[in-house]
């Protein structure tokens, strides 16, 4: 069967992500440590499937390569999935498994810590295999988007590698620079094999650590200069927090300003600004529209309390794009 008899109308996947995958369960009380916190709020969680959800919000086909537990929590997740038009056919259970949970305590403006449950011995995430993967459908869509944290271990490493080679950089090939150092013996080990991927992006996306764990410079420029010399990267955006975005590709630099919000909780922001990039590339809009774009996506959403629940519209996300050109 051909990559583009797998969908419904016969049109390959616009965007298609791959990795971590897990059930967000999040205070109600905000400004409590989870000691006090009295009750909770469960949604679909984990940074590429929180962007494939963001996508499937703008309208784009979307789907995830993904694995859960063999248990509840596992069967919301496809149900969520679906219930967001994000194809669920790859979000598959490992038997005996259970689904990862992530608590976490909302401090605003700048202080969301993270509890990660069920991801030891291995999550099943981490446990999605080479030989399963349908090649022809990751290197058919337009966007195949992939994390670092998919590279911290076997089997994931082997086929995040593997997709990668089979996309051979067709399309746009993003690598979120994703670090999370409790996923790693080291930040040098995750160096190492963030090398071994970056060959094969086209756009690689994070933030100022994660750069520096990437190419071992924080440095905006110098880090974008790295990722298009020695690894061939199109398009580096590096994320500078209260300095904006910087997007650096073959027309030049280009630096759009944070958009001014409310924090409620500010863990999906990234998420949203991600979706919202697949968005403005495929859109093919310019690189400064398609950054102001993306950070009004995560504004929007840092003043949500949920992430996947709150990925915006392109009415909203426009919507704010014009608030936050009238109070300059």
């Amino acid at each position: 069967m051909s990559a583009t008899d797998r969908r419904p109308g016969g049109d390959p996947f616009e965007v298609v992500t791959m990795g971590r995958v897990g059930v967000d369960i999040y205070p109600e009380q905000v400004g409590a440590g989870l000691e006090r916190v009295r009750s909770f709020a469960k949604f679909l969680g984990g940074s590429p499937t929180n962007v494939a959800v963001a996508a499937a919000r703008h309208g784009r086909r979307a789907a995830v390569v993904t694995r859960t537990g063999d248990d509840p929590f596992g069967r919301f997740v496809r149900e969520a999935l679906a219930s967001y038009g994000v194809d669920a056919r790859y979000a598959t259970p490992v038997p005996g498994a259970a689904t990862p949970v992530t608590f976490c305590e909302i401090f605003p403006p700048d202080d969301f810590p993270l509890y990660f449950y069920g991801r030891t011995p291995k999550a099943p995430d981490l446990q999605i295999r080479p030989e399963e993967l349908d090649l022809d459908a990751i290197a058919a869509a337009e966007v195949l988007w992939v994390t670092v944290t998919g590279l911290c271990a076997e089997p994931s490493r082997t086929a995040t590698l593997e997709a990668l080679r089979a996309r051979g950089r067709r399309g746009t090939t993003v690598i979120d620079l994703d670090y999370r150092p409790m996923f790693w013996d080291s930040r040098e080990d995750a160096r190492r094999w963030v090398a071994e991927a970056l060959p094969y992006a086209t756009v690689a996306a994070g933030n100022l650590d994660e750069w520096e764990t990437a190419v071992g410079t924080r440095d905006p420029g110098a880090a974008a200069d790295t990722a298009h010399d020695r690894f061939g990267v199109s398009l580096a955006v590096v994320k500078q927090g209260p300095a904006g975005v910087m997007a650096s590709d073959a027309s030049g630099r280009t630096t759009v300003p944070p958009v001014p919000v409310e924090v409620v909780n500010g863990l999906g922001a990234g998420d949203a600004f991600g979706g919202a990039l697949c968005h403005g590339l495929l859109s093919g809009w310019d690189t400064e529209r398609t950054m102001r774009f993306a950070n009004a996506a995560g504004a929007i959403v840092a003043s949500r309390l949920s992430c996947s629940d709150a990925m915006p519209t392109p009415d909203e996300v426009e919507a704010r794009m014009k608030e936050a050109a009238d109070a300059r």
